[in-house]
């Protein structure tokens, strides 16, 4: 028997952190590399945040947490729901994690048994399918082409249903696509979880890119548009995007007392608590001025056109309009059977990337990662010079393919 748990063998390391290690290595080698994997606003954190974590220091509020999170930022978090999403929860239907990575991978510990199905609509978040898998559930993939606007149907979804389906994944604004679902399709899909035959379904809703919108786009989440559904969703969100804190590590969700419960229990034998002194500066977030959140969408919207416009130019391009998040995710199939000037054929969507990175220096993540090809993930959460640089060097690279 080997020393290493075969369990091991059904996932892979990120990604997109894979990608963002590669171009700071080739960074640090001397290569000029313009880095567009990383899903991380280059903005810095709020001032207000940041003095609320260093007065939690010099109060001494550096001991334990309790594995639930402290009480005053539940309250929080019970706030922000009722206030953002008029939905009601209780600080104990509160789980507080270090990011919304760890506390999916709690969720489906939780409640995955071997064989359980997972309904993840493609193109996915790199986790969902690896966490699943981890946890020896089966995810059920389930391909949302850009033709249905990167979107599950009802029809989609009553048709993945099984008498082993455990979850419906959701994510709105999507990571990697930035499409969102509106009231009225969340609605629609609620409506088939909630007939009779597949009353056993519940719904993990991610909700980490909530308030990054456009155009006046309106966010709902699931249990806010269909009341029904509200004991069987778990509803995750977090502050690293928004609230610019990737690094603080700091994410949570709300949902039935039972499964929060368990999910508590998991931290208790885990991580124990995130850091004491960040959960108070994520009251302060919640709490605080929103001011600036609004400021960087408007940067961000920029960024977004800007990325679209000059991408759509570049021959064998297409890119679709993001009502959310910061992520562009054109379809590069007409590039697919062309060849490199060095006389490599590019052959999938990987094989286009690497070539982006090593004959201009630009470092995005191919599409085959999220589940759904022949397309490219490309992050605008960085410096606008940069943006525009790549997106002129992505073009030439594509004017060179014959």
């Amino acid at each position: 028997m080997g020393f290493i748990a075969e369990r091991m063998s059904r996932i892979k390391p990120s990604p997109t952190v894979a990608v963002t290690a590669k171009a700071n290595e080739l960074k640090a080698q001397g290569v000029d590399v313009i880095g567009l994997g990383a899903g991380e606003p280059d903005f810095d954190t709020p001032d207000h945040i940041k003095e609320a974590a260093t007065k939690a220091l010099a109060e001494g509020k550096t001991k334990y947490g309790p594995p639930p999170g402290i009480l005053p930022l539940r309250e929080a978090i019970c706030r922000k729901f009722e206030r953002d999403n008029h939905l009601k929860y209780t600080p104990d239907q509160i789980s507080v994690g270090c990011g919304g990575k760890q506390t999916i991978f709690n969720a489906m510990q939780a409640t995955i048994d071997a064989g359980d199905e997972v309904i993840i609509p493609a193109p996915y978040w790199v986790s969902y399918t690896d966490i699943t898998m981890l946890c020896e559930g089966k995810p059920v993939v389930v391909d949302c082409p850009a033709d249905a606007g990167f979107k599950l149907t009802p029809e989609q979804l009553r048709a993945a249903i099984t008498p082993k389906t455990k979850w419906l994944m959701l994510n709105s604004p999507s990571n990697p696509t930035g499409a969102c679902y509106t009231r009225e399709e969340l609605k629609a899909l609620a409506a088939v979880l909630l007939e009779e035959a597949n009353a056993h379904v519940h719904v993990m809703t991610d909700d980490m890119y909530e308030k990054i919108v456009y155009d006046g786009f309106q966010f709902s989440t699931i249990a806010e548009a269909e009341p029904a559904l509200f004991d069987r969703t778990l509803t995750l969100n977090g502050l690293s995007k928004a609230y610019a804190m990737t690094g603080w590590r700091l994410g949570y969700a709300a949902g039935n007392v039972e499964l929060i419960k368990q999910m508590n229990k998991l931290n208790s034998q885990s991580v124990t608590s995130p850091a004491t002194f960040v959960q108070w500066a994520a009251v302060a977030a919640l709490d605080g001025d929103h001011g600036f959140i609004e400021k960087n969408n408007t940067v961000f919207k920029q960024r977004r056109d800007l990325v679209v416009g000059k991408l759509n130019e570049a021959p064998g391009l297409e890119c679709l309009v993001p009502e959310g998040a910061f992520y562009v995710y054109p379809s590069c199939k007409g590039v697919i059977g062309k060849t490199t000037p060095d006389g490599t054929k590019i052959d999938s969507d990987e094989a286009f990337v690497k070539y982006l990175l090593e004959a201009k220096g630009v470092a995005c993540v191919h599409g085959e990662a999220f589940g759904l090809s022949p397309y490219f993930r490309i992050s605008y959460a960085t410096a606008t010079d940069a943006l525009e640089e790549a997106c002129t060097r992505i073009q030439h690279a594509c004017e060179a393919l014959s």
